[in-house]
């Protein structure tokens, strides 16, 4: 019998306001939003993405970001994030009062260009750029690595690309790190391999991993990491969202289905789960259709039983 020692609990940041609403055509308004991240708070989530500082013409959706800041309550113990994709939305997410920001960029040459319209090695310059920037303006800095396990267009990315980028975003003073499977490629042997590495290079640093479930193996990805010291995780509700640079890349995995199998597994989360659900089911609702997540349609059912 293999022991693993798994931790007694973990982060999770509900990134739902941000990589799940991106995806949608139909743009929520700014009091929708907020009525959600109070949801999610009554839930007790106490880390949101709640927006991206991005260019409104590639994202109607977070056009409102500006607005939507200005609008939350704040909470003891609750923290408030976005994602900007270069200086600008540093300075945006600062302007806005944000005290954490996510400055993401790609592994991938070809998903950089298409995401952020510059190559890999622009974007690795710019990045030093905002870091510097994040510092001097007081935020909190978790710098990502998209496609950190593979991409669509060119395949699996070399670890030791990924090594370099960590060790280059750690030279110039980030705060947290993310690795993020943006086109769901990821595999328990390469979480292993590259998050054993991260967590190696980050020594105390605290080590986000974003995982989607595009080839079904989000959960089986989750728990790989948690066998090997992962603990801070990022999610969406309803297993919303996906790139919508990257051709096939469904959603992400659903809040609930992860927090369900950690509270079974006996690792404490502080989130609600069915209050979570609760948000899942009320958003199939408001966009007409169907979230790929599991755990909040079974919830909703009176002729099963649900062993939490």
């Amino acid at each position: 019998m293999i022991t693993v020692n798994y931790p007694r609990s973990v982060v999770i940041e509900e990134q739902g306001l941000r990589d799940g609403l991106q995806n949608e055509a139909s743009v929520v308004p700014t009091a929708k939003k907020l009525e959600i991240i109070n949801a999610l708070v009554d839930a007790g989530v106490q880390k949101i993405q709640v927006t991206s500082f991005v260019n409104p013409q590639k994202i109607p959706q977070m056009a409102d970001a500006e607005d939507l800041c200005a609008g939350l309550k704040q909470h003891d113990g609750v923290v408030y994030s976005a994602l900007a994709l270069n200086p600008k939305g540093i300075q945006r997410a600062a302007r806005a009062g944000l005290s954490h920001v996510t400055a993401s960029i790609s592994a991938s040459n070809t998903h950089s260009q298409r995401n952020a319209g510059m190559t890999l090695i622009q974007a690795r310059r710019q990045l030093s750029e905002m870091a510097a920037m994040a510092k001097n303006s007081g935020l909190t800095l978790r710098a990502g690595i998209q496609c950190a396990f593979g991409c669509r267009h060119e395949g699996r990315i070399d670890p030791d690309t990924i090594a370099d980028m960590l060790k280059e975003q750690l030279d110039q003073g980030i705060d947290e790190i993310e690795l993020a499977d943006t086109t769901g490629m990821a595999d328990p042997h390469a979480i292993h391999k590259i998050c054993g590495s991260a967590l190696d290079l980050a020594a105390d640093m605290p080590v986000y991993l974003h995982l989607h479930d595009t080839e079904g193996k989000g959960l089986a990805n989750a728990l790989a990491a948690l066998q090997i010291g992962i603990t801070h995780f990022e999610s969406t509700f309803g297993g919303m969202g996906g790139c919508p640079f990257v051709k096939g890349a469904s959603g992400n995995v659903a809040t609930e289905d992860l927090v369900f199998m950690l509270k079974q597994m006996g690792i404490e989360t502080g989130i609600d789960v069915s209050k979570i659900a609760a948000v899942s089911r009320s958003l199939e609702d408001y966009f007409d259709k169907r979230f790929s997540g599991k755990m909040h349609h079974l919830m909703n059912r009176d002729d099963i039983k649900i062993v939490g």
